[in-house]
């Protein structure tokens, strides 16, 4: 747990984009409200855009903006931050959205920008050229400029003329070239960047997509080679992991050594040989998916999952955007062809639980059942990641399901081997951080967090356990101040 946490420090978790009906009670619409109070918006304009009504009150109108952001679009947002207090910035403005943009790495906006010879390290020094370096002190929160707020008001306004229910990073870049003259437009001329020809590529990937239409031309336009074309939807709607592990873009992954030597075993099998990660929130299920990725890259895996690729697998932006019946069995089973053509495929699909219900519409099927007879027949592998609550109150639930997913456990890490994790990612957030952890600050942490973690944990169970307690041990935390603690 504490590797994950730690982890987490650097870029916070995106989010996953789901369903508007999954999305109530979510994660990510408690992050989105987070996130909604932290950009500080002015109410949007919202009319026609599928499934929100005008007049609703700004907050929650942003709320429900911000829960319809993709993975890859929030994660431009979280990078934008980050340039802000790199550069020692108490705001976001449009050109540390330009900079997110291109940070981002695998989105249409940054696949576009890449094409037109725009690279991170030059727009950063041509930003720092332009607003220079602040004065060192970070706010907390750091709110959005009027320009950067008016951006993302204009891509919501992009992804509505689209008729998309979903904003992607293609819409922030629209957004940002709409908007035209802040920094980041001052930014893009100096680095001789043709606004209205990046305007002209990123509408014309968008239309290629929408037509699902695998020409030459996409690769081209957005700096594919051929071989991109032949998995056009894993592209758009997955990560590739072992080209990440290839690059060097993954963090080191220490002491689930066990873990990931059972999913190499079910993998290497021939039936059955769908593994599914289960464990609590935080453990580090989707490390342990970063792990084989990057055996895999070291060729330090078996024969019969040598040169594979691990992919991630979106479920929220695969499902965004269908909103007729057929479209997205259409979508997933196209996905599907892919794999088989390829062959050489291991899908990774984080909350796998979400397959159940995914996609399904009046009349149609949902994710699980469109993708049990391939499992069965050996022609899709998997690796699932859940809960165990997840685990027990959906794939046990559905017997067919569960007979295509071997389970693995994945336990909390022990004081020890949270000390061993830290210690494996010490250089990297040394050199993030440019200071130095000492080894007695990595084992106090390690240690303080568990007995924090197993303090709370007990408190909690002995007033859910025992109501009748509940006002006689919050007096005597009040007494003692140990509230200030929690």
């Amino acid at each position: 747990m504490a590797g994950s946490l730690v982890r987490s420090a650097v870029l916070p978790a995106v989010i996953m984009n789901r369903s508007h009906s999954q999305l109530q009670g979510s994660e990510k619409a408690k992050r989105g409200a987070r996130m909604m109070c932290q950009l500080q918006m002015h109410p949007l304009r919202l009319q026609g855009f599928a499934g929100l009504r005008v007049g609703r009150p700004s907050r929650l109108v942003t709320k429900a903006m911000f829960e319809r952001f993709t993975e890859k679009a929030i994660k431009v947002i979280m990078l934008a931050q980050e340039e802000a207090r790199r550069l020692g910035h108490n705001f976001v403005g449009t050109e540390q959205i330009l900079l997110g943009l291109i940070g981002e790495g695998t989105g249409i906006a940054a696949k576009v920008l890449k094409s037109m010879g725009i690279n991170l390290k030059d727009a950063r020094v041509k930003v720092e050229k332009i607003i220079g370096r602040g004065n060192g002190f970070i706010a907390v929160e750091i709110p959005f400029t009027p320009r950067a707020k008016r951006v993302l008001e204009l891509s919501l306004e992009e992804a509505r003329q689209l008729g998309h229910n979903y904003i992607g990073s293609e819409h922030l870049l629209l957004g940002l070239l709409r908007e035209g003259e802040g920094v980041a437009a001052r930014v893009l001329e100096s680095l001789g960047a043709d606004t209205s020809n990046i305007r002209t590529q990123a509408n014309f990937c968008l239309v290629i997509r929408m037509v699902g239409e695998s020409t030459e031309a996409v690769g081209a336009g957005v700096g594919r080679g051929s071989s991109g074309n032949k998995m056009l939807t894993l592209e758009e709607y997955g990560t590739n992991l072992t080209k990440l592990a290839e690059e060097g873009k993954l963090d080191p992954v220490v002491g689930r050594q066990e873990q990931i030597e059972r999913v190499t075993q079910i993998l290497g099998r021939r039936t059955k040989n769908n593994p599914c990660l289960i464990g609590e929130p935080g453990v580090g299920k989707t490390a342990i998916a970063e792990g084989l990725a990057q055996r895999i890259a070291n060729g330090d895996v078996p024969e019969t999952i040598e040169g594979k690729k691990v992919i991630t697998l979106d479920m929220g932006l695969l499902v965004a955007g269908t909103k007729y019946r057929g479209e997205f069995e259409e979508r997933l089973k196209k996905l599907m062809d892919e794999i088989k053509q390829s062959d050489d495929i291991i899908l990774f699909i984080d909350e796998v639980h979400t397959l159940i219900g995914a996609g399904a519409a009046e009349g149609a099927i949902d994710a699980a059942n469109i993708l049990k007879p391939a499992l069965a027949r050996g022609e899709l592998q998997c690796v699932g990641a859940t809960t165990l609550d997840e685990y027990r109150k959906h794939i046990e639930k559905d017997p067919a399901l569960e007979r295509r997913f071997q389970p693995v456990r994945v336990p909390e890490p022990t004081v020890d081997e949270a000390i061993q994790i830290l210690r494996g990612l010490r250089e990297r957030y040394e050199i993030h951080h440019k200071l130095c952890y000492t080894d007695d600050a990595i084992v106090a942490a390690a240690q303080l967090s568990y007995q924090y973690i197993r303090f709370v944990s007990y408190v909690l169970t002995v007033l859910y356990t025992y109501p009748n307690l509940t006002i006689i041990i919050s007096t005597c935390f009040t007494r003692l101040n140990i509230l200030d603690v929690l």
